[in-house]
């Protein structure tokens, strides 16, 4: 574990020495590496994207105590559902499942209303955080380390992601085994030991998420261009991954009939 009593100091030499460590270092070593030096304090935060399915299968191989947890917002596609039971099957595990609270959820909706999150990047970063941030604090109570599946060419918000890096939301590592891997190699990866994945892949969702906030993408498009896609790619956060950077209020653009179809 990497304390705060060490200083911020001592806290940044051990990541970055860490890194120097883990850069050269594959998938299953890097999984190796984090079972080892956070073993019983390890957890995994997973998405059910390709990356993370990707993460599930190779620590099904290598430590399948590790927890395994995802975030329901209450209003992800049903897709979505349908592959955690696959996914518990094939590999069988329980994925833990944290949701946000009512007494949360319910006062931001009477305020603001059901589809908030078009209003405003503001209103939109609210959302998340009461139907991801908070439910992923709770979920990280007694980690000391956490997996995720951030990959560098994902998208710009992305490009400086390390192999572990520290979360200051959190305040502890955060460790991306697949950060330096690309889109291709993840999908050759699924598709060399039959791995389950969303079948939304097969429909044009590159990056999916709540069914309000996610569209099929078009070919040549950005991968995560199809999540919140009526705000500029620099806002593209649900703050999960956030490094700290604010982001001012920013109006809806003029999609108008492009949200009006997409809502659920």
């Amino acid at each position: 574990m990497v304390s705060n009593v060490n200083g911020n100091g001592q806290r940044t030499k051990q990541i970055d020495d860490w890194q120097g460590e883990l850069a050269t270092k594959n998938l299953k070593e890097v999984i190796e590496w984090a079972c080892q030096r956070f073993k019983g304090h390890l957890a995994f935060a997973s998405s059910l994207g390709a990356e993370d399915q990707v993460i599930t299968h190779a620590l099904a191989e290598i430590s399948p105590e590790v927890r395994v947890f995802t975030l329901d917002t209450g209003r992800l596609f049903p897709e979505t559902y349908e592959l955690i039971e696959r996914t518990e099957t094939r590999y069988k595990i329980r994925i833990e499942v944290y949701s946000p609270g009512s007494e949360e959820v319910e006062p931001m909706v009477r305020e603001h209303g059901i589809n908030l999150f078009y209003k405003s990047v503001e209103l939109r970063k609210l959302c998340c955080s009461v139907r991801k941030l908070q439910p992923l604090k709770r979920a990280l109570q007694g980690v000391d380390a956490w997996i995720c599946g951030l990959r560098k060419d994902q998208a710009v918000t992305r490009q400086e992601t390390k192999v572990i890096e520290w979360d200051t939301q959190n305040n502890l590592p955060k460790i991306s085994p697949l950060w330096n891997w690309t889109e291709k190699e993840v999908w050759e990866y699924i598709k060399t030991h039959a791995i389950p994945y969303n079948s939304l892949h097969d429909k044009g969702f590159l990056s999916i998420g709540c069914s309000c906030c996610t569209r099929a993408v078009s070919p040549g498009e950005d991968i995560r261009a199809g999540r919140w896609w009526w705000e500029r790619p620099d806002h593209k956060e649900c703050g999960l991954h956030s490094r700290g950077d604010k982001l001012a209020s920013d109006p809806v653009s003029p999609v108008g009939s492009t949200i009006k179809h997409s809502l659920p």
